[in-house]
């Protein structure tokens, strides 16, 4: 895609209506969901901020989780087609990439001791040494912004604009919003 979706504010906490947007995309109730980190052009929830820990105590370090459905099948694509491995050859190989992978770990692992640490547990998606998922790093990204996660950045950059085709799911008032309409208008700032 030539330009990303646009930077949305973080919605804390989560209306009822994106909880009934998250249903309807992942098939079940958030667990741990504390806030909307970024929202499609659509005006749906596509990452969500999860506690670091689940009511029950679990452990969970994804702390930025891609729920659009039509975007994770996008990034699904790109897995199979072998886009982490290419990824993770290039960190062995590029010690500037390396370092600038390393910063966006240090400002997931920054981003999720913030709301509660999880001492000696790792961040997500792979970070620092490798990619083991595309999904969390583009979770990442935009959720962070660009020029945070630069292996997110590029995985955003392969991917199509997944909301053209408008909203992926209906939920509540939500839904209904995305067209071309709605990405030049978020665009030029009218």
């Amino acid at each position: 895609m030539e330009t990303p979706p646009p930077q949305t504010g973080r919605t804390e906490p989560p209306t009822a209506d994106d909880v009934a947007a998250f249903k309807a995309q992942l098939g079940r109730p958030p667990r741990g969901l504390r806030a909307i980190a970024h929202r499609c052009p659509c005006g749906l929830p596509d990452v969500v901020e999860t506690a670091p820990r689940l009511p029950d105590g679990t452990p969970f370090p994804t702390t930025y989780y891609l729920t659009c459905p039509r975007a994770a099948s996008a990034i699904g694509t790109l897995e199979a087609n072998g886009v982490m491995k290419e990824m993770t050859e290039r960190l062995a190989a590029d010690p500037e990439l390396a370092a600038a992978y390393r910063a966006a770990h240090e400002d997931y692992l920054a981003r999720r001791d913030a709301i509660e640490v999880l001492a000696n547990f790792p961040s997500a998606g792979g970070m620092p040494d490798r990619v083991k998922c595309l999904h969390v790093l583009v979770a990442h990204s935009l959720a962070a912004g660009p020029g945070v996660n630069p292996l997110g950045d590029e995985a955003i950059a392969l991917l199509p604009e997944w909301w053209l085709k408008g909203p992926c799911v209906a939920a509540g008032s939500a839904g209904g919003r995305c067209s071309q309409e709605t990405t030049t208008e978020t665009e030029t700032g009218e």
